[in-house]
This record gives C-alpha cells, structure tokens and sequence, in this order.
C-alpha cells in the first residue's frame, strides 16, 4: 500500500487529506517571537485573528527531520508499505531536505519529490498522484504524475496585503498594484515573482477575470479555491458559483489559505489552482 504524505504549505483541506489518508507535517510559523505549528496550535482563523491585532513580526520555519520521521512511522503503522512524500519548491524552503533526512531512516520505502511549486500547488501534486494510485498505478509512476502536476499548475489571485507581498520580494514597485484608482488588480504567481496578469473595478469583475483564467487552463480541470478570512468571502463564493458549473471544471474543493502563505499576502486574499486531470 502506497501512503502519502506532504507539508502544511500545500494548504491540503480536510477534504483531501481524509480522502487519500495524507499525513500532513506542519510548518513553524513564528508571530512576535512566538512559535507555533500551522494547522495544530495555529489555525487559519486565528492566524488572521492575531494578525489584524497588529502582529508585525511574521516568518515560517521549515520542520524538522524528526517531525517528518513520526509522519512515516504514522503510515507504516496504518498499513502503508512504501512513502509518496511530495512537497513545496525546494528552492524556497528547507523543507524538502528534512522530509529527505527523514526517507533514509524510515522504516518503509519513501520517495520524496520537489512539487516545484507552492501553496495549494503542492496539492495539486498529491491530489493527481493519489488520484493515479487509486487507478492502480506504482509508487514511480505516482512521483512521475506529482512532477508532472507541478509543472502545468496554473494559478491566479487577489492580494489582501500588497505590502507583505513587496517584503516578501515577490512583489516589486507601485507599478505593479496596476492603474492609479484600480481598487483590483489580479495577479499570478510565476517563477518565484507576483505578476499582475488582469485588474477590476469591482468584486463582479474580478471575479470575471479569475474565472476566464482559470477556465483558460484547458479541459478536464481540477481546481481548488482557496480563502484567506471572511473578508474575501464574497469573492471566494461567487468565483466557486461562476466555476462550479464550467463546463472545463472537472471536480472542484474549498481550502483556506493558511498562516505559512498568509504571511506573505495578508488577510482578504482570495486565489485559485487549476490544472487538467492526468487520472478522470
């Protein structure tokens, strides 16, 4: 049996993770000194509750190779006989390396793969190779599929926090926000830099110009909609409405965007992931 596992950047929702029995190792996210484990002691909603009480200090720390050995252990014990462990970008966190450190002692068989994306893009990875297992394939075919995944993920967001994003580096100078009384602008994540890619005059807009560009990223998709708080959840909710019942949508799920993504793009942050299935 092939068990999963991946790192709480992913944003993997419960829906997921229950489905395909994925272990999900935490992130430490780090708020005015204080050390927290996304997902376990730090949810998405108090991650956002703290923030708007002025948390000024925010960064993420990768886990450790022991947290990544319990996560093993865990699968071996439920039955697993070898290890998909796939995870965020290697060239922007340590992460990877840890979950390697972590294969070479485990008790079971564990190949690790550099999704080379990020956020909900690492979920695409697990979704497709859980989905590829499902249909029988083996565990290098699996890894072959998580690759291949990460490689045509396509995203697209509005930003609650353009401020984080500069910090961050991701975002570069004013003229990146878009036109002077532009209350919108919709960006894309490419390459390790924000790039705007369409703006909006209104919330109906920008959900138009989300639509049109997920619906442009082929047939047969999978697509997840990601929210950071209630402020983005007009738009959350009428970007699922508009997408739900397109005809290239393939299966479609909810997740929040959580304390490891949100500190670099702040609360009223709306996004979207989509690439076409391998597995249908």
């Amino acid at each position: 049996m092939i068990g999963f596992c991946t790192d709480s950047n992913s944003q993997l929702p419960p829906e997921l993770a229950q489905r395909y029995g994925v272990e999900v190792v935490p992130l430490t996210v780090v708020m005015d000194g204080v050390s927290y484990l996304e997902g376990v002691d730090l949810d998405a909603d108090r991650f956002y509750r703290l923030f708007q009480k002025g948390a000024s200090q925010l960064s993420t720390a990768s886990p450790s190779p022991g947290r990544f050995a319990d996560a093993y252990a865990a699968l071996a014990a439920r039955g697993a006989t070898e290890i998909l462990s796939i995870h965020v970008d290697a060239a922007t966190s340590a992460t990877l390396e840890s979950a390697r450190l972590a294969g070479r002692a485990a008790a079971v068989p564990v190949w690790v793969v550099d999704s080379g994306t990020a956020s909900f893009g690492v979920a695409c990875c697990v979704w497709e190779a859980a989905e590829a297992v499902a249909k029988g394939a083996e565990l290098a075919q699996a890894a072959t599929v998580a690759e291949a995944v990460g490689a045509r993920t396509d995203n697209v967001f509005v930003l609650g926090a353009l401020d984080l994003a500069r910090q961050g580096g991701r975002l570069e100078g004013p003229g990146d926000d878009g036109p002077v009384g532009d209350p919108v602008a919709v960006f894309s994540f490419r390459q390790g830099r924000m790039v705007r890619v369409g703006q909006a005059a209104s919330t109906e807009e920008a959900t138009a110009v989300m639509t049109s560009y997920v619906r442009a990223s082929g047939s047969g998709l999978r697509v997840g909609i990601g929210m950071a708080d209630p402020a983005a959840a007009p738009l959350w909710q009428a970007l699922e409405a508009s997408l739900v019942e397109a005809p290239e949508v393939l299966d479609l799920v909810r997740y929040r965007i959580g304390p490891s993504v949100g500190a670099h793009t702040g609360p009223g942050t709306i996004g979207a992931f989509a690439y076409p299935a391998f597995c249908r």
